[in-house]
């Protein structure tokens, strides 16, 4: 099931609302550095909507970007790090 999953630049956060739930990736960006570096974290997703892969769409959205964005990734919450450790086609964007 694909997400609408929104990029709030300014927050820094990814966000979607599934049957109404708020559900959202969190993370911070150093600037300064060559590439910059996204810090994930934080990844949320109420009970009552969770095990469609949302979180997992969040995550994946949040590489994405990083990716077109020429960013490194610091998964530092702990969904984010088992995430990426089922996707390893997304490993190269480490920090």
């Amino acid at each position: 099931m694909p997400f609408a999953i929104q990029h709030d630049r300014a927050a820094h956060r990814f966000e979607t609302k599934v049957d109404g739930a708020e559900c959202e990736l969190d993370y911070t960006l150093t600037t300064g550095l060559a590439p910059a570096v996204m810090t994930i974290t934080h990844t949320g997703v109420p009970p009552e909507v969770g095990g469609r892969g949302i979180a997992s769409a969040l995550v994946q959205a949040a590489f994405e970007a990083a990716r077109s964005e020429g960013w490194k990734v610091v998964p530092a919450c702990s969904y984010a790090a088992a995430w990426i450790g089922r996707h390893p086609e997304y490993r190269d964007l480490c920090a």
